[in-house]
């Protein structure tokens, strides 16, 4: 309500022509999963009290929930427990088919854009065991530095199901990818640290921006696999800016989408993005730019191999690093070969 009215005099004062003083100002838009914009406090400092400000506890080891899709229940899944091996061992997990973890961004929780889009091309291509890591019992939150603050918890229960799945199947390291959205892609990379960067690849999907900078011990970095890789939609504005990962690709430049008229819709396009790279035979073929000034001037010059942009399996092994760009159609199907 105190927010709803300072709202609500700003817009007043402003219709009247009254000048407003210029100060910082510790609140921001920013979308959830469905595209739908909140205003949010980012002052990780001057954080307000009040009693509609209290923000429930999260435990990650009991309000994380793992679900398993395979092609023998591709509708219906299994849960995953860290802390009980038989969830495993009499779930329709195969050692031998790739597994492949999906976990959503702020403000989701199960029925993320990312786990039923995604999960369903994995599901098309090939027999994979898709885990939708769900933790929108700390994502589904207005309170946006909270959500920020338990990527790091995310990723560690997320890297101890590895570990469960490992001691009682047997799986490879070489055969896991862990792919995060927004808020999810620094989950992601937490992942892959509680793994030793042992991983076979994270996948970064528009990674958050807001409260992270180089340096923090819980943002996405480059050692976090074997092979890392960014897609940004929406860099500089709700997604970091500058490359993160060993591959970074800026399709259409990186900040803005065609057909998007919104930060929203272009952060949320690197999901379909994506997807739709899991499943077609007609590449995302991205050009290697020298460097990210070239990004972000426009102007990319052929510095190596050109390059595809996701995919599956990723492009570990095949010396892809450095900085790509591509253009895509406005709709789907979005790659142009």
């Amino acid at each position: 309500m105190k927010l709803a009215a300072a709202v609500a005099v700003f817009v007043g004062l402003a219709a009247s022509g009254y000048s407003l003083p210029v100060e910082p100002k510790p609140w921001a838009l920013i979308p959830d999963g469905a595209g739908h914009l909140h205003i949010v406090n980012i002052d990780p400092v001057n954080i307000p009290t009040g009693e509609d400000e209290i923000e429930p506890h999260f435990n990650p080891e009991s309000d994380v929930v793992f679900r398993l899709y395979t092609r023998r229940n591709p509708l219906h899944p299994q849960l995953i427990r860290w802390d009980d091996p038989s969830s495993i061992m009499n779930s329709n997990f195969n050692p031998e088919n790739p597994t492949r973890f999906l976990i959503h961004g702020w403000i989701e929780g199960e029925d993320a854009t990312l786990h039923w889009v995604i999960k369903d091309h994995f599901m098309r291509v090939g027999d994979f065991n898709v885990i939708n890591v769900d933790w929108g019992a700390g994502a589904q939150t207005i309170n946006y530095i909270g959500a920020r603050n338990r990527v790091a918890g995310v990723g560690m229960i997320t890297s101890r199901v590895i570990d469960v799945i490992r001691a009682t199947s047997g799986q490879s390291r070489d055969l896991i990818n862990v792919i995060g959205f927004s808020l999810g892609a620094h989950a992601a990379g937490n992942t892959g640290k509680g793994q030793n960067g042992q991983l076979n690849s994270v996948i970064a999907l528009d990674p958050a921006g807001r409260l992270f900078s180089r340096g923090q011990a819980d943002i996405l970095t480059d050692t976090d696999a074997i092979y890392t890789e960014a897609i940004y939609t929406n860099a500089g504005l709700l997604a970091f800016d500058e490359p993160l990962c060993h591959a970074n690709f800026y399709p259409n430049g990186g900040r803005s989408q065609p057909g998007c008229i919104t930060s929203v819709c272009a952060h949320n396009r690197v999901n379909e993005l994506f997807a739709e790279s899991v499943s077609t035979a007609n590449h995302f073929l991205s050009m290697r730019c020298a460097d990210h000034s070239e990004i972000l001037s426009g102007r990319c010059t052929s510095s190596g191999p050109y390059a595809k942009m996701g995919g599956e399996p990723s492009n570990r092994g095949r010396g892809v690093s450095g900085v790509y760009h591509l253009m895509t159609n406005s709709a789907a199907p979005f790659a142009r070969g």
